[in-house]
């Protein structure tokens, strides 16, 4: 399985997933592999190198439509739906001294909108276009480890962060937290819009969650756009392989949640099935588990088994 970055939401998801499947599968087991984000997966597999990826829903309909980056260079083999999995929170930082209250402060300013590659940069990169703030800004391109140092030699004035499921900071944000001062800022009307015009994104306002310091000297409010994440399973794999895959993940979330806390809650199948995309199909394997469960919708398309 690809995954993405060491200590991301889709790698920590996916790690504690296998483990699950380690400890209560007879008959599956997964290895997950560090990879540069769910854009960046999403060729990986094209080439044939990872029969099944963690990804966003946003990334993959951009890859079946051939819209933005994958208009460029598009992908010729996308894997098959199986089931969200988990959904990010994504919200703006300013750094302590920027002098940042309101996204409409951003003209001019250095900001951080995710490591390239990653299906979160994407979805973030979008939204500052709609909204027309990417041509404003001076856009800083580095990975996720290397941010808090950025930030500490004052080459940084707000960064896009995001937590899981309104339960913690992914990793790479906790180390922001540990070493940067940060806090909330206001999101203008325009930017509101924006998240709210692409298609990709959920506008959503929230309650701050994951920080230690104090963020809340401007708002205490997280207008976000969120996320879903989910899996992607190639032809190749196996209807019992994926159809166990779905199976562990809904019967087996207590075990997966002591590794991950913020993976999604499958005990009712049917909260597996939200991020289904109509237009893409299901792996058979996961659409026969779906039946079974009786969460099927008869709009949906079952995939071609290899």
């Amino acid at each position: 399985m690809g995954g993405s970055s060491q200590g991301s939401t889709a790698f920590n998801s996916m790690q504690a997933l296998a483990r699950a499947l380690n400890e209560h599968s007879d008959s599956l087991r997964m290895t997950v592999e560090q990879t540069q984000g769910n854009v960046a997966n999403m060729y990986q597999y094209d080439q044939g190198n990872i029969p099944a990826i963690a990804t966003d829903n946003n990334t993959i309909n951009k890859a079946v439509n051939e819209t933005d980056r994958f208009n460029d260079e598009p992908v010729d083999n996308i894997g098959y739906q199986s089931f969200r999995f988990n959904g990010l929170d994504i919200f703006w930082v300013a750094v302590e001294g920027s002098g940042i209250e309101s996204t409409a402060d951003f003209a001019g300013k250095t900001v951080y909108p995710i490591q390239p590659g990653f299906g979160t940069r994407l979805l973030t990169e979008e939204v500052m276009r709609v909204a027309g703030m990417w041509e404003e800004v001076d856009i800083i391109n580095v990975n996720t480890s290397d941010i808090p140092g950025a930030i500490e030699e004052g080459r940084v004035d707000a960064v896009a962060v995001y937590g899981s499921n309104r339960v913690e900071l992914t990793g790479w944000a906790k180390q922001i937290d540990a070493r940067n001062d940060v806090y909330l800022v206001d999101v203008a009307d325009d930017f509101k819009q924006a998240i709210e015009e692409v298609g990709g994104a959920r506008l959503a306002e929230i309650e701050p969650y994951g920080w230690n310091q104090e963020v809340t000297k401007v708002t205490d409010s997280i207008v976000s756009w969120n996320l879903d994440l989910q899996c992607l399973l190639g032809p190749e794999v196996p209807a019992d392989a994926a159809h166990e895959l779905a199976r562990i993940s809904h019967e087996h979330g207590e075990t997966i949640r002591e590794a991950d806390q913020t993976y999604a809650d499958h005990s009712d199948p049917a909260d597996m099935a939200t991020a289904v995309i109509p237009e893409h199909p299901v792996h058979p394997g996961v659409a026969e588990f779906y039946k079974e469960q009786d969460v099927w919708d008869d709009s949906w398309t079952v995939g071609d088994e290899a």
